[in-house]
Parts: structure tokens; sequence; C-alpha cells
């Protein structure tokens, strides 16, 4: 399970598998005792013998209070969250929106993204909208870079539609 690269991490012989953030005790220990602590983003499991879990959650406790968590609580996808969205999805949801019933640049595509909140680089924007157009959602009308992108067709979901 771990290997000899795998770093020790204190006199008691435990091994920290940083993927799992578990610790491990060498075979000659033989682990009675499993301990889950969790404070704030840290989520801790200690496996030990029993005359050892005092000091080795104080050794954890400790070792998290001298540093600042890099994990990030997951939170909840219901509270208006937008983790995971693609350039394509926000452009499609603008569309869906009626967003490109009048004609908008590549500036204005890009603007109203981070207005909502939304920062990609322009050139992620242009691709997408290009396969919109191929795909025939989107219809690009003007010359290079002074391309306006206007929809070829309203949302079937729309209000007013059939």
């Amino acid at each position: 399970m771990f290997g000899p690269e795998t770093p020790v991490l204190d006199s008691n012989k435990g091994i920290l598998d940083n993927k799992r953030n578990k610790i491990a005790l060498s075979e000659s220990e033989k682990p009675s005792v499993t301990v889950r602590l969790k404070r704030g983003a840290w989520e801790v499991e200690i496996t030990t013998r029993e005359d050892r879990v005092q000091q080795a959650v104080e050794s954890v406790l400790a070792g998290m209070a001298s540093k600042e968590p890099v994990l990030v609580e997951p939170q909840d996808q219901g509270s208006g969250e937008r983790r995971g969205e693609t350039s394509r999805s926000v452009i499609t949801s603008m569309w869906k929106e009626g967003w490109f019933s009048t004609p908008r640049s590549l500036s204005e595509v890009h603007e109203e993204m981070s207005r909502r909140g939304y920062h990609y680089d322009r050139t992620a924007v242009s691709h997408t909208l290009v396969d919109l157009v191929r795909e025939g959602s989107l219809f690009r009308d003007g010359s290079m870079r002074n391309y306006r992108y206007v929809q070829k067709y309203p949302f079937k979901g729309q209000p007013g539609t059939s």
C-alpha cells in the first residue's frame, strides 16, 4: 500500500497517505482504534493502538493549528453556486434566455459573462461562439474581427414560442 518513498510522519512510525489524509502504522504495531477528526476544512482519520490515541489526536490537532488548511468545504449546489460551468454552458443559457435576440459582438458576450461572474479567456469565448455557429444555434454576421452573433431561432422553452 505504501512505498519506501512515503515520508515518516513522526517517531511512532506513522506514515501519512496524502491521497486519503490517513495515518497508517507499521505492521509491527497492531492497530486497534480508529478515530476520525473533522476541524474546519480538515478531515483526518487516525488508526492506532488504544494506549496511543490521546498522543496521536494531540499531535494531529497541533499540526492542524499550525497551518491553514488548503482544502475547501463543498457547498450545496442549490445555493446559487456556479461550480463546473463551462463557457459553452454559460453561453447556451444566455441563448436560452434570449440574450442573443439582438446581434452581439464578442466583446459584449465576454463582458456579459464577466458581469454574471464567469471569467473566461476571450479566445475560449470566441471558440465557443464559433462552435455554436457551426452547430446552427447562432448566426454570425460581419467581417473578421468585427463579427456579430445572433440567435438563429429562439429557444423552444422560451415564453411566447411554440
